[in-house]
């Protein structure tokens, strides 16, 4: 886990104390996602009464970015209200490449997804970004191995929940 050292770099450096006080918007937030972000799934075993174990996909949103950025992440994570915690990762160096630490932001709560993610980003991505959330948003619905309460995301986007509940302009 990152011990928190920026090897020399003050943390007004890193983002400007003032600038830190305010949100920031959510374009901005957006932009950040289109290049540093991603709808992806996470792996989960889920163990049933029986014994047996489950495999299961959790829908997930992640932004990563270097470490010296984690106040940028937390900026994201507090402007969007979101309940995870940003998290940061040693970088792995046994390859002979040199890599830097990293930040992440993580977000799998069904209810993050539902009422903040999902609303946030609706018809709002464009380009690739805006295909893959659609993308990720069909593949919700129609993998088999996705955990049963996520499918409530898919329900609400195909019946227009999220047309008719615009949040986040």
């Amino acid at each position: 886990m990152y011990n928190g050292e920026t090897t020399g770099i003050s943390e007004n450096m890193l983002v400007d104390k003032q600038l830190a006080k305010k949100p920031l918007s959510y374009e901005y937030i957006r932009g950040l996602t289109d290049g540093e972000g991603c709808f992806t799934f996470y792996p989960a075993n889920f163990k049933k009464s029986n014994g047996d174990i489950v495999k299961r996909k959790i829908p997930a949103f992640a932004i990563r970015m270097h470490v010296r950025d984690m106040k940028l992440i937390e900026m994201v994570k507090e402007t969007l209200e979101l309940g995870e915690k940003v998290h940061a990762f040693r970088a792995w160096r046994n390859d002979g490449y040199n890599r830097g630490d990293n930040a992440a932001l993580i977000v799998r709560r069904l209810g993050d997804l539902k009422n903040i993610i999902v609303p946030f980003f609706y018809r709002k991505l464009k380009g690739y970004k805006g295909k893959q959330f659609l993308e990720w948003l069909e593949n919700i619905g129609n993998d088999p191995l996705v955990a049963q309460d996520y499918k409530l995301i898919y329900r609400l986007y195909k019946c227009g929940y999220y047309d008719k509940n615009p949040k986040f302009d």
